[in-house]
């Protein structure tokens, strides 16, 4: 007798073939049968009207903490996501010495916007190796979860102090491949690092892994290539200056694995279709070079809340914006009422080209006034800085600067991207479907206070197939699951295939949809989050295990801990190229 049978419902396999009616037979935790299943079951889910498909694959999340805080891994699990991988850009939270956990709190705190309050008390920091911290919340976690080992965690570990301001010696580099091979060793699913000029620490310098050589990072690339179902990902300056591109084809080469990038979106600004080709260039320039580069690229326009409070996105503005957040904040202050300075801050918004992917930093006149919380700031809510400052005769960058001075920094500000219009969803329709690329980018877990992206494969779902019909529902299917479970070279999981672990989300294509996005006051410490409830995803099955149970979470947490070489397989660098996948398959 199974242990549960889905009846009734639309089948879309995960393969790109077209939808079927029938049923899913699932025994042990994994599926036994798919399409006329006669056998009984212990339990019966009524799908009649739905469409069943294989749970999502999320490969760029920061739950590396929150699966302490909240182990059901929230909102992912209700937008119908089973897998995640973490401990990306550089930013694991193994291996670890207590030193270490001293300099990432505030580090992670300031770069991926988690609250150092949860960070603090909600996470329980001890461990010290990396087969340490999965064996944590081993058997605690409701998603399928695998975590990459980070370049600025085993620099810390390696290097203390001398991580921020130094490249390493050759003993130290030594030191940290020795290191790495341990965590890999461990299970961690590959390497990440950063050399993105947002990325600076608690104290506003760059990251330890921006500190690093490129024959550093070449070097911890190449250690990744000795072990079984492992990876590589980098976040790069996405304006891709001198040597980016080398330094990418070249770490692949390396470790013969192909590297993702971080991340590759569409704005409603200038220039788009032109940022994509030149960015997608990479791809090209890597595959005549013997390497491969792939773009994560995220599905719609987020809603992104920024402050000058921590700084994160202002900094990454060119010249003085990137020394006044080094600034505590009260010095910082006084120094921004400075017109002299402010001057100098307007100039130095002028050399960003209109085809950059952090223009959108520079138009201050797009932003929009979030939240406030001076009652003299009342007033703003809600308004554009154009209009403010039209109205009180001021530049926009003074405009923003008087606001959030008001608010001791702490206003949130919401840049107007655009990027909802039919023209920028056919764009990334058009980029979605393209081989130098994989839906991604979510970063769930992080910038708490700031974006809403983890709700990507609802926005894939809601607007992408149903709204704009850029693509059709089997291939967003595809492209949600099956592409990225092969990408990340995990075994039996994408498709609902006999034999494959049960991996099942069961949704209603008329009406699923991303809800608006709200802050919402659940996190440890009295911090909140952005958060966006799921729509028309009905239930929710991890390695056969409801999880989500007509929208509600059932408290079951079912999840295995991925670790390389047992949960995946290694990858061919040219895997996901366009012509590969009949062969695949076979």
């Amino acid at each position: 007798m199974l242990d549960l049978k889905i009846t009734g419902g639309t089948i879309v396999d995960g393969s790109g073939k077209a939808r079927f009616k029938g049923d899913v037979g699932i025994k042990d935790g994994r599926i036994v049968a798919v399409g006329e299943v006669a056998e009984e079951a212990r339990e019966m889910v009524d799908a009649s009207g739905k469409i069943v498909s294989p749970g999502f694959i999320d490969v760029h999340t920061h739950y590396d903490a929150q699966v302490f805080w909240d182990p059901q891994l929230s909102p992912s699990c209700f937008h119908g996501v089973t897998t995640i991988l973490g401990g990306f850009c550089g930013f694991s939270i193994a291996p670890m010495t207590a030193d270490a956990a001293g300099y990432l709190m505030p580090m992670l705190a300031r770069v991926e916007g988690m609250p150092l309050e949860t960070l603090q008390m909600a996470v329980p920091w001890g461990w010290e190796s990396f087969g340490e911290y999965l064996s944590t919340f081993e058997g605690k976690v409701g998603l399928n979860a695998g975590f990459f080992a980070g370049h600025s965690a085993i620099r810390r570990v390696v290097m203390g102090e001398r991580a921020v301001g130094h490249e390493c010696t050759p003993e130290e580099l030594e030191k940290m491949k020795t290191l790495l091979g341990e965590c890999l060793a461990d299970g961690a699913l590959g390497f990440s690092t950063t050399i993105l000029p947002t990325h600076n620490d608690g104290d506003g310098n760059p990251v330890p892994s921006r500190w690093a050589s490129f024959d550093e990072i070449i070097e911890l690339g190449r250690v990744v290539g000795g072990y079984e179902g492992t990876g590589l990902e980098m976040l790069p300056d996405i304006d891709f200056g001198p040597g980016i591109a080398e330094l990418m084809t070249d770490f692949s080469k390396a470790a013969n694995r192909a590297v993702n990038w971080n991340a590759l979106g569409v704005l409603g600004i200038p220039n788009e279709s032109k940022k994509a080709a030149r960015q997608l260039k990479v791809s090209d320039f890597a595959r005549a070079n013997g390497g491969e580069v792939l773009a994560l690229t995220v599905p719609a326009t987020p809603s992104l809340y920024v402050n000058l409070f921590s700084g994160f996105i202002f900094d990454a503005n060119p010249g003085m914006w990137r020394e006044i957040f080094k600034i505590p904040v009260a010095e910082r202050i006084e120094k921004l009422k400075d017109p002299a300075l402010r001057e100098t801050l307007k100039a130095d918004l002028t050399g960003v080209a209109a085809d950059s992917g952090m223009y959108f930093a520079t138009q201050f006149q797009r932003f929009v006034v979030s939240s406030v919380r001076s009652p003299n700031n009342e007033k703003y809510k809600g308004r554009s800085i154009a209009d403010i400052a039209a109205e009180e005769g001021k530049h926009p960058v003074d405009a923003v600067l008087d606001i959030a001075i008001e608010d001791g920094l702490t206003t949130s500000f919401q840049p107007s991207f655009g990027g909802d219009e039919k023209a920028a969803f056919a764009l990334r329709g058009e980029i979605w479907k393209d081989d130098r690329t994989i839906i991604g980018a979510s970063d769930a877990g992080a910038h708490l206070d700031m974006i809403d992206t983890f709700a990507f494969s609802s926005d894939v779902l809601q607007r992408g197939v149903r709204e704009h019909g850029v693509i059709g529902l089997e291939e967003a299917i595809y492209q949600l699951t099956d592409r990225p479970a092969r990408y990340a070279g995990l075994i039996d999981r994408g498709l609902l295939k006999p034999g494959y672990h049960a991996d099942i989300v069961v949704f209603d294509e008329k009406t699923v949809a991303k809800g608006d996005t709200y802050f919402r006051y659940d996190v440890p410490g009295n911090q909140f989050r952005t958060y966006a409830d799921a729509i028309g995803i009905d239930h929710v099955f991890v390695n056969g295990v409801q999880i989500v149970r007509n929208g509600e979470h059932t408290g079951k947490l079912p999840g295995t801990v991925l670790r390389s070489g047992k949960d995946t397989r290694t990858v061919p660098m040219n895997a996901l190229q366009e012509g590969r996948q009949a062969e695949l398959a076979s």
